[in-house]
């Protein structure tokens, strides 16, 4: 995205259509220019290559291997580019043109959604789904990728492609036709890998990177044995093959992953540096061994002690050549710290961005080719920063570890099951059949952000700040009362951020000024740093929601995020298990939701679209972090009366696999993101009989294009075979502050038309 989200700014002009394709691409290559100069000065053997992308790393495989899905009836004539956005944003038939005019994009007459979208593995950075059918065939098309290499390549660097290995782009696909096994097609497409690999060899290629963290899951036996088979067809095409696995333990793959045919492995041990000596142990001597040792994936500075003491036994017993670098890709982690005006220097001092990441690789490296002395001055900083971290009074609340360790057995449970709470609940809130409901948020309009920005420059008073946001409010009050929807939400005109708004008013938390993380597209978020223990010294959305309650008659939602998701969310403390972090967070959440309840708020919405993004990657991990995360966010919502409606939110993520643990949170009513896989997590809703009330989103929020209530009208028939209609909610997949007025109210009230007919029928 660049320090300044750069790349945010010129794709959000190009899509509004006041930036070309060409000044688009003039934007990327200047930060790829950037970015690799970066890489260069702290040292680095190579530079990545390849990992750039204008919306995401897989939506740029899809069209490196030819297989973009047939629905959106592509001649091959587009730009590409206008293909790649069409596919990543979905085209709305009514504005076909309108949407080739602003994302370049031809579209088929019928308009097409945008591919599903789903988060990387663990992390809150999402990709776009892969979909394959019998039809599904590959072609190699390398130009964008091998310009990438000539480009690098000029200014003078080693190029170091990076490609998506072809098992791991497959698993991360999803098979859109009855009975395919996404794994045929593996014969179909190594050819295309290879003949890439032979294009970057003749392009003076000398490494590759091919990222297989399908590696560090539970693997069907089926695609496990793929892997042999798969890289000896890759092997000997004029180029060495670093493999790459990140994010979670080898385990039983960890003696395939040595054995397979490449000429370097790359390991996670941040993650799994337990391992390290298995993979010493089974790696041959003639393989080059990647040690990730700096953490990738959060922001904390390394313990350079620590690292040694891996990083020297593991020196002393390598045969072969041995690298050092990040775990992970360092997109989860913003371009720099070190200047960040927001935090103080102390703080500043315990934290690495990117560029300080690599500054601490090269002090590692220097250390352990020339000696400690040679980087004496860099060592007692950083040694000096841990310590200062370790003894600082800022990090532990005496009063906090004494409400947890007094909080009694009871506290994640309600006083009664659902079955006598849901009659309680239909009583006080009388709903027709089918309620409609938004999931919280509404666009952050040019008003609301100039207002919030002269308020933190201190040209707008509180007084007046306050004024303006009740206005806002009230706006989104009378739109809703106007669009006919039975449960309102206040807007969250004042929230800048779901996750940032509530730590900036707890105890435990730090904002940074320029700590920027891509999400997914131009969508950027800036993770609070949860560094101390989590306390709530006064309520934090109670004014707000009791103004908005008071514009209408309907019933009011209170807004509020759950403990998973602001911990996930947050650069989170590592110096404590995030179970306690969770509950901390959880206790806070818990005494909002029953000053909520007492300020007369019957529906109160705890979200934790962050749920399935913090379980372990291996199964054997898991059933603890559901236990864990299930009762924090049981704590969180259970101090309410058996009247008061306890609401959750999830989105983009498979649930499918811990369905129980989802019901044993107990929510009275979840939504949930289902429109971009046509209903199809819903179904596994159904089978699970789930028991409470489910709210399946019937509209894609992340697209520009408005659905017809038609459309809406075919998910929710389809969700009503499934659930007991009874038990249906009408809602989007998600908030709506990143859409602009009129296609919210377009599509709102063709949602609350579908819901209607419904009820009529």
């Amino acid at each position: 995205m660049g320090a300044q989200r750069e790349l945010k700014q010129a794709l959000e002009r190009h899509w509004r259509g006041e930036l070309s394709p060409a000044e688009l691409e003039t934007q990327g290559q200047r930060l790829r220019v950037r970015h690799w100069e970066l890489q260069r000065d702290h040292g680095l053997a190579s530079v990545a290559v390849g990992d750039f992308a204008f919306y995401d790393q897989v939506a740029n495989h899809i069209q490196l291997l030819g297989c973009e899905p047939a629905r959106f009836g592509f001649s091959g004539d587009e730009p590409e580019l206008a293909r790649y956005f069409a596919m990543a944003r979905g085209v709305a038939a009514a504005h076909a043109h309108d949407e080739a005019c602003c994302c370049g994009a031809a579209s088929p007459a019928a308009g097409q959604p945008a591919l599903e979208m789903t988060k990387w593995f663990d992390t809150n950075y999402h990709y776009l789904v892969p979909e394959f059918d019998a039809q599904t065939r590959f072609r190699l098309n390398a130009g964008r990728l091998l310009a990438e290499v000539a480009e690098a390549q000029a200014l003078g660097h080693e190029a170091r492609p990076v490609l998506i290995g072809p098992l791991s782009f497959l698993w991360l696909g999803k098979a859109k036709a009855e009975g395919l096994d996404k794994l045929d097609l593996l014969d179909d497409l190594l050819p295309v890998y290879r003949e890439l690999l032979v294009q970057l060899a003749a392009a003076g290629v000398q490494w590759v990177q091919v990222d297989e963290p399908i590696l560090g899951l539970d693997l069907p036996g089926a695609w496990a044995l793929a892997f042999e088979r798969s890289y000896n067809a890759l092997h000997n095409c004029g180029v060495s093959l670093l493999l790459a696995t990140y994010f979670s333990p080898l385990e039983d793959h960890l003696s395939l992953a040595c054995k397979l045919p490449v000429a370097g492995l790359h390991v996670d041990a941040v993650r799994a540096g337990h391992e390290l000596q298995a993979v010493l142990d089974w790696l041959p001597p003639q393989r080059v061994l990647s040690i990730g040792i700096v953490d990738g994936r959060n922001i904390w500075r390394t313990d350079l002690d620590r690292a040694f003491a891996l990083l020297r036994p593991a020196l002393a017993r390598r045969g072969g050549e041995l690298w050092i670098a990040p775990s992970c890709s360092l997109l989860h982690v913003p371009v720099s710290l070190a200047h960040d005006a927001a935090l103080d220097a102390e703080l500043r001092s315990w934290l690495a961005g990117a560029t300080e990441k690599l500054a601490e690789l090269r002090v590692i490296q220097r250390a352990l080719n020339e000696g400690e002395t040679a980087v004496r001055a860099e060592l007692f900083a950083a040694r000096a920063a841990v310590a200062s971290r370790a003894a600082s009074p800022r990090v532990r609340r005496p009063a906090v570890g004494e409400r947890l360790a007094q909080l009694p057995a009871h506290a994640d449970r309600r006083a009664s099951a659902f079955a006598q709470r849901q009659p309680l609940q239909r009583e006080r809130l009388r709903l027709p059949p089918f309620p409609t409901t938004t999931i919280g948020s509404f666009p952050q309009t040019a008003e609301i952000r100039a207002a919030r920005a002269a308020f933190k420059r201190g040209q707008l008073d509180q007084p007046a700040y306050e004024a303006a946001m009740q206005q806002e409010i009230a706006l989104a009050v009378a739109r809703q009362e106007a669009l006919g929807l039975d449960v309102l939400v206040h807007g969250e005109a004042e929230r800048n951020d779901m996750v940032e708004y509530f730590g900036e008013q707890l105890h435990g938390f730090a904002f940074t000024a320029n700590g920027w993380v891509q999400s997914y597209g131009s969508r950027c978020v800036k993770p609070p740093v949860l560094f101390g223990d989590v306390a709530r010294p006064q309520a934090m959305t109670v004014g707000w929601t009791t103004y908005a309650q008071s514009l209408t008659k309907k019933p009011m939602k209170g807004m509020l995020t759950g403990p998973i998701t602001i911990l996930q969310w947050s650069f989170v403390r590592d110096d404590q298990p995030r179970a306690d972090t969770a509950l901390q967070i959880a206790l806070a959440m818990r005494d909002e939701a029953a000053d909520l309840e007492a300020a007369g708020i019957a529906v109160i919405q705890i979200d934790e679209p962050a749920i399935r993004e913090g379980l372990p990657l291996r199964r054997a991990q898991q059933p603890a972090y559901l236990k864990w995360a299930a009762r924090a966010f049981r704590v969180s919502a259970s101090g309410v009366a058996d009247a008061t409606q306890i609401h959750t939110h999830m989105c983009y993520s498979e649930f499918n696999d811990i369905l129980p643990d989802i019901a044993a949170m107990d929510a009275d009513v979840i939504t949930i993101e289902t429109s971009r896989s046509d209903m199809a997590l819903l179904r596994g809703f159904g089978d699970f009989r789930y028991p409470n009330e489910i709210g399946p989103g019937v509209y894609d929020i992340h697209s520009p294009r408005v659905p017809t209530t038609a459309e809406m009208l075919r998910l929710l028939r389809k969700a009503a075979e499934v659930i007991p209609p009874e038990q249906l909610w009408v809602n989007p997949d998600c908030g709506l502050k990143t859409r602009g007025w009129p296609e919210t109210e377009a599509a709102l009230r063709h949602m609350v038309a579908a819901a209607r007919e419904l009820r009529v029928r």
